[in-house]
């Protein structure tokens, strides 16, 4: 009797379908050890009773997951590649001028660009001083002296 085996495919190929909707990449594996589990069932017929085809799709699973998911995953994923242009070192290096007095430990403000920014300093800075961002810290900079820019 064919019917079970053709089910087993039909539940195989509904599960791998599924993979669409779901993040992960798990289901599939599922889809594809019961479409195993329905060619095994086309080549033994009648002999792979529901036990044996429950023990099957269960070790096809596991073993699918263990060994194919890793490799596969990497291939439909691709591969990352970092810039090293991120939102932490974007404005590293980047001069601006002091609009608020910073005063260890207190903070005070810059203007980088167009935008301004909380800043801290290791050294008093008064409003109007010329200053570089040596590091950010989620929203606030860390700014130090520079030499006014040389008029030109």
């Amino acid at each position: 009797m064919t019917s079970c085996a053709w089910l087993w495919l039909y539940i195989g190929a509904a599960l791998m379908l599924m993979e669409i909707l779901s993040p992960g990449f798990v289901i599939f594996f599922f889809g594809l050890s019961a479409a195993s589990v329905g060619l095994l069932r086309f080549f033994f017929g009648e002999a792979l009773t529901p036990v044996w085809q429950m023990a099957a799709f269960s070790a096809f699973t596991i073993f699918y997951l263990a060994v194919l998911r890793r490799w596969l995953k990497g291939i439909f994923s691709g591969s990352k590649q970092t810039s090293h242009s991120d939102f932490d070192s974007e404005y590293v290096g980047r001069a601006g001028v002091v609009t608020e007095a910073v005063n260890p430990p207190e903070t005070g403000r810059v203007l980088i660009g167009d935008a301004e920014w909380t800043a801290e300093s290791a050294a008093p800075l008064g409003k109007g001083a010329h200053v570089r961002v040596v590091a950010q810290k989620n929203l606030t900079m860390t700014v130090e002296k520079i030499q006014s820019p040389a008029a030109g």
